[in-house]
């Protein structure tokens, strides 16, 4: 990996965004022979230094086999946590679970575990091992982007401390207030929920076993995700905001006096084991995911509810498809920023992306409420999923990722 010096510099592909989805793109595009800037507004060890916080990442099947094709998995191996079960509920708080609830076996899908915890820091520390290696990556960091322009068979990004890089093409993986896509003139659509994310990690008495836990409440739901060690997970706590608001104003046992009656005591006695954040939820995705010479990846194409834990996947699934797209264009002679070749790109992911932002706000909607003429048919039909074996495949086939036709190439664990 390179870093780029205070001139004039000419990429094949420019990526605006250094979080996770901008260097994994970085790494596939460069083994497939690209040369590629990746531009990160912060500094790059201010995460990769950073101690436990109880932030990680869901990785679903596919996404490792991504990462394991890309060089990043072997650095993240001896940190992940298998999730062997997903285990589904509804209920109110004081009144516990509902009769009916899904369990979801990694041995039904026949493939190994259903996905992996993995910390943030971890996670990002790997990312940027791997781009160490890579001759085809540069990597600018400390400087955000004042402006970019597309002509005729180029596209350039000016830096803040007057930088000009000139590509092919620019890639927006810089979140979902994307300054790329706004400055390409892409509009988004989505609603706010209402709703806050709270997070934070636990330790607790028993073992986890290596279960995941989502349970749905009528203020949002909660998920309680097994972490590396056995007697810690990770807690994604959705409620309403003002709720949520009053919840992080606590001190730490008034926070884990709100805590526990939702969590209940299956693991046995909690305590606070790492920071306390706050994120607040919306649904945003991109009207389109390209425009001339720009295409747009993760968040910046598509923001979801976390409700199951799919927003990096979602990421990476965008990572294999347009590594692929570009790489392939490039091999057959194309002009990788042609309308044509992002075009391909743009239809390979909108539908599976809408129909995953759209089933997720449709489960919360369903789900984060106390109707009981929903509740109970909310009950039901988890427990005809519980019963019905074909139905709990799809549904872990799906939430590993490796359901469904025409999956790119990395996804499957090949490299393009």
């Amino acid at each position: 990996m390179r870093h780029i010096g205070r001139m004039n510099a000419q990429y094949d592909i420019l990526i605006v965004g250094g979080g996770l989805n901008g260097p994994a793109l970085a790494l596939a595009l460069a083994q497939g022979g690209a040369k590629v800037a990746v531009i990160d507004a912060r500094a790059p060890q201010t995460r990769a230094s950073a101690g436990f916080d109880g932030r990680a990442y869901a990785i679903a099947a596919a996404s490792q086999r991504l990462l394991a094709a890309i060089g990043v998995w072997p650095a993240l191996v001896g940190h992940a946590q298998p999730m062997l079960q997903i285990k589904t509920t509804d209920g109110v708080v004081g009144r516990g679970p509902a009769p009916f609830f899904m369990t979801f076996d990694h041995a039904e899908l026949g493939a190994g575990p259903m996905g992996y915890m993995v910390e943030d820091r971890h996670v990002y520390a790997g990312f940027l091992a791997a781009m160490q290696g890579q001759e085809n990556i540069t990597l600018t960091s400390g400087h955000s982007v004042a402006a970019q322009d597309v002509q005729a068979g180029c596209a350039t990004v000016t830096l803040q401390d007057g930088q000009v890089l000139t590509a092919k093409l620019i890639v927006g993986a810089d979140g979902r207030t994307s300054g790329v896509a706004q400055r390409a003139g892409i509009t988004r659509w989505g609603w706010d929920y209402g709703q806050t994310a709270l997070v934070t990690a636990i330790h607790h008495e028993r073992a986890h076993n290596g279960i995941a836990h989502q349970y749905f409440l009528p203020s949002g739901p909660l998920a309680i995700l097994p972490l590396a060690g056995g007697h810690h997970s990770s807690i994604v706590w959705s409620e309403k905001s003002a709720i949520a608001a009053q919840i992080q104003a606590l001190d730490d046992a008034g926070y884990l006096a709100a805590l526990r009656p939702r969590f209940g005591d299956f693991l046995g006695e909690i305590a606070l084991a790492g920071a306390r954040f706050t994120y607040p939820l919306n649904l945003t995705v991109a009207k389109n995911f390209i425009a001339p010479r720009v295409a747009l990846i993760g968040d910046a194409a598509h923001g979801v509810h976390p409700i199951a834990g799919q927003g990096l996947n979602l990421g990476l699934r965008d990572v294999a498809a347009l590594a692929e797209v570009l790489i392939e264009g490039a091999r057959l002679g194309l002009d990788i920023g042609a309308p044509s070749v992002l075009a391909r790109y743009e239809q390979w992911r909108r539908f599976d992306t809408t129909i995953m932002a759209l089933g997720m706000d449709g489960v919360n909607k369903l789900f984060s409420n106390d109707n009981p003429i929903l509740r109970g048919l909310r009950d039901l039909g988890m427990g005809a999923i519980a019963a019905a074996p074909s139905l709990r495949r799809a549904f872990i086939g799906k939430a590993a990722g490796v359901a469904g036709e025409g999956l790119p190439r990395l996804l499957r664990g090949e490299r393009v």
